[in-house]
């Protein structure tokens, strides 16, 4: 018997349409399913060896400890490393990010047929944090809707986000005791339930970090003439003469726009060099 599920489809028609129209959604279709239906089937927790990451990064260790609430829940919930989505954490699973050093926003969405939110409105928004990591360092992040750890992250203040909650930072120590990481399985990405983690996306957060540093000098920029024009030190433009006008002074946020786009270019010029180097570079004979 052929079974259809009309809203699921219409549900991704509807997804399309409002990213074509400028919103931002969220959404987990086709990558949501739940423990229930497709139980995690990968090896036995193992720290990924330190030659698979770059030690001047730091490490994101996610998991999710079983429960019965866990194995019978037909969706999971999704992760987010700044807005961007990487998987669906199911029951009994664990899995890991290598990510720039920074400060990195971490969300959690529950969905609905795969559907999460749009722009600032959110289904189910289950964490919603940014934590400052450090270069070599290794956090591990700790899902469970029923029960909190025992006892607090003793380095994080106790009006973080993560240190209360479902989601919380917990210490290694802490983590490796035997009902916890230790106990899970690693979240496979298969058909049934793609992902993207178990990889580094330091590239990626390079160029979102690089991208709300720039947002926000433009808007520094926007305000440094504001306060020229205060201060007269702004000539407008004239109506019978299009060209010429502007700030008598040089702009701080030029400067630092300037100094942004170097040091992005010499980022994109490293990242060459990098993957030439790792493909052993070519030849013409």
């Amino acid at each position: 018997m052929k079974i259809r599920v009309p809203f699921v489809k219409s549900a991704a028609v509807v997804a399309c349409f409002l990213v074509l129209s400028g919103c931002t959604v969220y959404q987990s279709i086709g990558k949501s399913v739940g423990g229930f239906l497709h139980p995690v089937s990968g090896h036995d927790f193992v720290h990924i060896d330190t030659d698979q990451w770059d030690q001047s990064n730091a490490l994101l260790y996610f998991y999710r400890t079983h429960s019965q609430w866990a194995a019978d829940e037909i969706e999971s919930p999704s992760v987010y490393i700044d807005d961007k989505h990487y998987f669906n954490i199911r029951n009994n699973s664990f899995t890991w990010l290598e990510v720039s050093p920074g400060e990195r926003h971490i969300a959690m969405r529950r969905p609905l047929l795969g559907l999460e939110g749009l722009n600032s409105f959110s289904l189910s928004l289950i964490a919603d944090a940014t934590l400052k990591v450090e270069p070599g360092k290794i956090y591990y992040l700790r899902y469970n809707e029923l029960e909190e750890p025992s006892r607090p992250h003793p380095d994080l203040d106790p009006e973080h986000p993560l240190a209360s909650g479902e989601l919380q930072l917990v210490t290694r120590e802490y983590a490796m005791q035997s009902d916890e990481i230790v106990s899970t399985l690693f979240l496979n990405s298969d058909l049934l339930a793609p992902n993207h983690a178990a990889t580094s996306i330091v590239e990626v957060n390079e160029d979102t970090d690089y991208e709300k540093r720039k947002l926000a000098l433009e808007q520094e920029r926007e305000l440094e003439i504001e306060r020229l024009q205060q201060q007269g030190k702004y000539e407008e433009t004239s109506w019978f003469w299009p060209f010429g006008g502007g700030p008598t002074v040089p702009l701080e946020a030029d400067r630092k726009l300037k100094a942004l786009e170097q040091d992005y270019a010499q980022l994109e010029l490293e990242r060459e060099r990098r993957e030439e180097a790792e493909s052993g570079g070519w030849w013409i004979f």
